[in-house]
């Protein structure tokens, strides 16, 4: 299977030019040349899959209390930034289809909650991400999550996700048929990127928001960086063809 890495991935959407997480970011990155946008996806109080980070609604939205505890009704209406709304999973994936994004697709469950978000994520993204020219690439933080996604969904590639790299993690990527290491830029040691370069495993940094931090990371050997600074890196974006994975 092989599927696009650009360098440059809008964090969170469109990063700081547009509210996190949702449709307008995804949009305005497409608009802007960007190839590939991050966002998190949690379940509602329904067990809707939806665009948001935080476990409760106070720092993005105008809403108050947990997200897994706000039934859709209430949390569609919320105002996620500018007039935005707390978008879907489903009307994210349209947005990237219909400018053709890469998208990094992380499950970011609830506490208590990996197994049914996994599960009703890589089930949904099945058919939702069906015939699209570029498929997504899942990541996660919870390995429990990464299992389920591997086992429902085996077509659709991941990425590990940590802040600090384990030193079993290419054990991890394995086990887990992983075709990506995410981690934190400020904890990437030279030891793992060695390891993984050694092992053909592109390494996405994230939050890299300014060109010395990107060009040294490059220069390293990073394959991609996560950033919320969309306009610093505009300009690149025509430019590079991006990389390919074969997984």
């Amino acid at each position: 299977m092989n599927f696009p890495l650009p360098r440059w991935i809008g964090h969170r959407g469109g990063g700081a030019l547009a509210p996190e997480n949702t449709l307008a970011g995804i949009r305005l990155a497409g608009r802007m040349g960007f190839s590939a946008v991050e966002f998190d996806v949690m379940l509602s109080g329904d067990g809707t899959p939806v665009l948001i980070h935080d476990e409760t609604l106070e720092r993005t939205t105008n809403g108050q209390g947990l997200v897994g505890e706000t039934p859709d009704a209430q949390l569609f209406a919320l105002d996620a930034g500018d007039g935005e709304r707390v978008p879907c999973y489903a009307d994210a994936v349209a947005a990237c289809r219909e400018y053709g994004l890469l998208a990094n697709v992380e499950i970011k469950p609830a506490a208590g909650l990996e197994r049914q978000t996994a599960e009703t994520v890589a089930r949904l993204s099945t058919g939702l991400w069906q015939g699209a020219t570029v498929q997504p690439l899942i990541s996660s933080f919870s390995l429990e999550a990464l299992e389920i996604a591997r086992d429902l969904a085996p077509q659709i590639p991941r990425g590990v996700l940590f802040e600090r790299v384990p030193a079993d993690w290419l054990a991890v990527v394995r086990r887990l048929r992983a075709v990506t290491l995410h981690c934190a830029a400020r904890h990437l040691s030279d030891d793992v990127l060695a390891e993984a370069q050694a092992n053909g495993i592109p390494v996405l940094c994230y939050t890299v928001n300014t060109k010395k931090a990107a060009e040294s990371l490059f220069e390293r050997g990073v394959s991609a960086i996560f950033t919320d600074r969309l306009d610093l890196f505009v300009a690149e974006t025509s430019a590079y063809k991006g990389l390919h994975l074969r997984g």
